[in-house]
């Protein structure tokens, strides 16, 4: 059903191509007023109070942002946003320059390129000092709008982990030309489905590695952060027999949105999605002060996971972190006892990677360790 408020984004995107962009700034302003949710509302689809955050800020104070970028109001720079729709990307932040990664004596961190009929995409691949004698599982890490392969690895620590658990880490990179602000471009049905598009890229890259480098094609996996997060959901639903399970940090779910209209739509209010043929095993993180992407598509990935009908047994835990963040944990069995799908609730925290290094962006260092976690979940799935 077509909302007043899609109708609206929809006349900003035409008004915006148009080159009239007093006019589609004012109409979005008027659009992204709170509206105050009905007595009956369901609470996991209410829409976001407050003013709103452009792709990559945060509402909350933690989540480092490259110096001098501090998180803008609705009338702060939005013409410029605007223009950036225009040009094909979504709104975000200015680029971090990331500190040096300090890699163990032996590991390689390799840049390399992906040719193939569907295009080409540059990525890191890290490979650790300590390897096993048997093949390694590989995870492939989607960055966020406007961050860098380097940057992603930095405010994660998944190489660190790595290093330990012994696995091959891939970082695929986004580039400009592909997207204004180096998102992932999740909203467009071009680039949801098998052998098309970004998945038939990325895809692509997976089976360059294994080709190439020591890697189980058994145990391959893929985790990434908000338009990083939603790409990743993709992989998971295009790819079934590829990627084992998948990680979805502050991301949306398959097919939430078609064009850059329900991109905000589903950014600001939450999207259900499209029902799937199958689906993998899926850990999901998300902030509860998130104002970027709102919290409810956290449910909704998680129902996408859970729509295969196997009989789950379903618990739930409430914790701290170590650092003071309170979190909610519901976790879902499968009758051998394996979790295959957990959703991570965090209280107070914004759009940020949970656990994080602080030298990386958008990064939450209070919270949970999603890093640690995604790999403990990662390393109980292999392909049969």
């Amino acid at each position: 059903m077509t909302t007043p408020f899609t109708r609206g984004m929809s006349r900003a995107t035409e008004l915006t191509r148009a080159g009239r962009l007093d006019e589609a700034t004012a109409l979005i302003q008027s659009l992204l007023q709170p509206q105050p949710p009905a007595a009956d509302h369901p609470a996991d689809s209410m829409v976001i109070e407050g003013d709103f955050s452009r792709l990559g800020d945060s509402v909350s104070a933690p989540p480092r942002r490259a110096a001098g970028n501090a998180a803008s109001g609705i009338r702060e720079g939005l013409g410029e946003t605007l223009r950036r729709i225009a040009a094909g990307g979504m709104p975000g932040r200015g680029p971090l320059t990331p500190q040096p990664l300090d890699l163990p004596e032996g590991a390689r961190f390799l840049s390399l390129t992906h040719n193939g009929g569907h295009g080409s995409r540059h990525y890191r691949l890290y490979v650790p000092a300590r390897q096993p004698e048997t093949p390694m599982p590989l995870i492939v890490m989607l960055h966020g709008c406007t961050q860098s392969p380097e940057d992603f690895a930095l405010g994660t620590g998944m190489n660190g982990l790595a290093e330990e658990f012994g696995c091959l880490v891939a970082w695929p990179a986004q580039p400009q030309g592909a997207n204004v602000q180096k998102c992932w471009n999740w909203f467009r049905p071009e680039d949801q489905a098998r052998d098309r598009g970004e998945p038939a890229l990325l895809a692509g890259i997976v089976r360059d590695i294994l080709r190439d480098h020591p890697a189980d094609a058994g145990r391959i996996y893929v985790a990434g952060l908000s338009a990083g997060g939603a790409a990743a959901a993709i992989l998971g639903a295009a790819y079934p027999e590829l990627f084992s399970a998948i990680g979805v940090h502050s991301g949306l779910p398959v097919g939430g949105a078609q064009d850059v209209p329900s991109a905000f739509a589903a950014m600001r209010s939450g999207s259900k999605g499209k029902a799937q043929d199958r689906s993998v095993p899926a850990i999901v993180f998300h902030g509860l002060a998130d104002g970027t992407v709102h919290p409810s598509n956290g449910h909704a990935v998680v129902r996408q996971a859970l729509q295969a009908g196997t009989a789950v047994k379903r618990s739930r835990v409430s914790g701290t972190s170590e650092r003071g963040r309170a979190y909610r944990l519901n976790r879902h069995e499968n009758p051998e006892g394996r979790s295959i799908c957990e959703h991570w609730e965090i209280e107070g925290a914004g759009h940020a990677w949970s656990g994080g290094q602080p030298g990386g962006s958008y990064t939450d260092p209070q919270g949970p360790d999603a890093s640690r976690e995604m790999m403990r979940f990662f390393l109980q799935h292999r392909q049969a």
